[in-house]
């Protein structure tokens, strides 16, 4: 199969080479020559512009920072210039209402689309056990699965255009509000002389169990593979954490919903990015938390 990948930053990069891996023929488009020179050397073809990676292919990947991105990429270059009928995955995370316009763009234009954000951090793109929250008609869904299948772990239809995008920052809203209580939890236990490890032993297997807890502890020794083991090294950088939680509260004020936590939340974290930290891992709020 013939695959246009455009954006192979942290995310696509690995994405790209999982596909290039399941032997799929790979041309890749990125605004850094580095990005594109590094997949070249894993195997791809490189472009020297979107309107080449996109010819002649069957499937168009794009993973790009916003909204605008991805509006100006499909209306400036995809549609019309992908061949007809070449099915179009934007694995982006991106607001609700973009994504819908985008896609009835596609259809109108007789494109096959699916909104495909995921969840699994650089961690999960290198080892191919991403999670996809998929938008799109049934049919469309079935055509982009094994595709996807090749760079992910858990691929889920969530219903039509834009719920993809739709469970992505509600998921991610979760997350940011967990890991605020997690971090939380471990500053009140140090200052009640309670060990990390044993409130780790007692939550990760009661009712405080969380991935945010389980997965990525904001807090060395008790999860080995976790960001705080590494000086908060990001595999989810606080910066995206900000950009997701924007996009949940945007869809909240749109959609007239109460969610308070979520609000609170990108508040903290944006004071947090503020002081110099987007480039650190957003389980390092726990370093706010501390301080504060």
């Amino acid at each position: 199969m013939k695959i246009g990948f455009i954006g192979i930053g942290n995310m696509g990069g690995p994405m790209a080479r999982n596909l290039i891996a399941a032997g799929h023929d790979v041309t890749v488009f990125d605004l850094s020559e580095d990005h594109v020179a590094s997949l070249v050397n894993a195997g791809a073809t490189g472009a020297g512009s979107a309107r080449t990676a996109v010819s002649g292919v069957d499937v168009v990947i794009t993973m790009l920072p916003a909204g605008p991105h991805v509006l100006n990429v499909y209306e400036g270059t995809i549609l019309g210039s992908a061949p007809a009928g070449a099915l179009l995955i934007d694995c982006s995370t991106i607001d609700v209402e973009t994504s819908r316009i985008v896609a009835k763009m596609a259809a109108d234009k007789g494109y096959p689309m699916v909104d495909a954000p995921v969840s699994g951090g650089v961690g999960g793109a290198e080892a191919g056990t991403l999670t996809f929250m998929v938008g799109g008609s049934d049919a469309d869904f079935a055509s982009a699965k094994p595709v996807l299948e090749k760079m992910g772990k858990t691929i889920v239809h969530c219903g039509g255009a834009g719920n993809g995008q739709a469970a992505k920052i509600c998921n991610n809203m979760m997350l940011g509000i967990q890991m605020i209580s997690v971090a939380e939890a471990f500053v009140l236990a140090e200052k009640l002389g309670l060990d990390h490890q044993k409130l780790y032993d007692v939550s990760s297997k009661a009712s405080g169990q969380c991935w945010s807890l389980t997965t990525y502890c904001p807090v060395p020794g008790p999860v080995p593979t976790s960001p705080a083991n590494r000086d908060y090294k990001p595999g989810f950088a606080a910066a995206m954490m900000v950009k997701d939680l924007r996009l949940s509260q945007g869809a909240s004020k749109s959609f007239q919903a109460q969610t308070e936590l979520g609000a609170r939340a990108l508040e903290m974290y944006e004071r947090f990015t503020d002081s110099g930290n987007e480039g650190m891992d957003f389980s390092a709020i726990i370093k706010m938390v501390r301080d504060s």
